[in-house]
């Protein structure tokens, strides 16, 4: 046949374009009036604004504020890490005292972790303390074991506090770095190390209600207990397994630190420790 049979089994003739197929789109792309393509294109406008510009005017102006204060505690922060590490000039002999305000404890940069003979030993930091009862009867309480505590706290954590893995272990740090064998402050720093450490002490026996929870604490004492780590079994180094301990003096609690406890002091303890 020169064309095509007609029916169920049409076929398109040689060289003819295939019919298409009712209300299918034409093959060029081309939009006809009636298939709606047209008003479609000519309605679609700019994407809507996303991220800060979608918020209203008030909103995006705290945002903005929000943004600044952060890039400018930001500049802060790096300025002063900067100047900590920096060798000694005009800036850091002038203001030396807040740069270190600044960086002391929290944010010290040491390089003990690269250091050729990392730490091998075992540091537990433990706290007593001379309680008054509300008798009046003055008591010496046993020792807490803060590194022990803080070792529970974190064991099993996910995702342990900072104070549960730094806070102590920096303190006793920088207690050492700052006083000698004698426990005597050898720099300018060593009054500020034993005020923080003494504050930690304060805190974390104030919250195990050490004497009793109606016990004000009088004066409080901090030691170390150095553990060598032992070695491997394939190693030939001998180390001694006995414990040294490093007993710090008896320090008076003042009404400063008292006050800073988590344990509200009310006015008849307060009477109670007057008599």
């Amino acid at each position: 046949m020169d064309a095509y049979d007609e029916g169920s089994n049409a076929r398109p003739v040689p060289g003819e374009p295939a019919a298409a197929a009712p209300g299918a789109p034409p093959q060029d792309g081309r939009a006809t009036p009636g298939d709606g393509l047209t008003g479609a294109r000519l309605s679609a406008g700019p994407p809507p604004p996303e991220g800060i510009a979608a918020l209203s005017l008030p909103f995006q102006i705290a945002a903005a504020l929000a943004l600044a204060l952060v890039a400018v505690a930001a500049c802060v922060h790096l300025g002063m890490v900067f100047l900590h590490v920096a060798p000694s000039n005009t800036v850091t002999k002038q203001h030396g005292r807040a740069i270190d305000e600044w960086v002391y404890p929290e944010f010290e940069q040491n390089w003990k972790l690269f250091a050729p003979n990392p730490l091998q030993q075992n540091v537990a930091v433990q706290v007593r303390a001379e309680v008054k009862a509300t008798d009046g009867a003055i008591r010496t309480t046993r020792w807490y074991d803060l590194s022990a505590m803080d070792g529970r706290a974190i064991d099993g954590n996910l995702l342990p506090s900072h104070t549960q893995q730094n806070e102590l272990r920096r303190a006793w740090d920088f207690f050492v770095a700052t006083h000698d064998n004698t426990n005597r402050p050898n720099g300018l720093r060593g009054d500020l190390s034993e005020r923080y450490l003494r504050r930690i002490a304060i805190l974390r026996l104030d919250r195990e209600e050490a004497g009793g929870r109606s016990a004000i604490l009088q004066q409080v004492q901090v030691r170390s207990r150095t553990t060598n780590v032992p070695p491997p079994e394939w190693s030939e180094e001998k180390v001694s397994d006995k414990p040294v301990l490093r007993q710090l003096p008896w320090w008076p609690v003042s009404e400063t630190d008292r006050a800073a406890g988590t344990r509200p002091v009310d006015s008849t303890e307060t009477a109670a420790s007057a008599r």
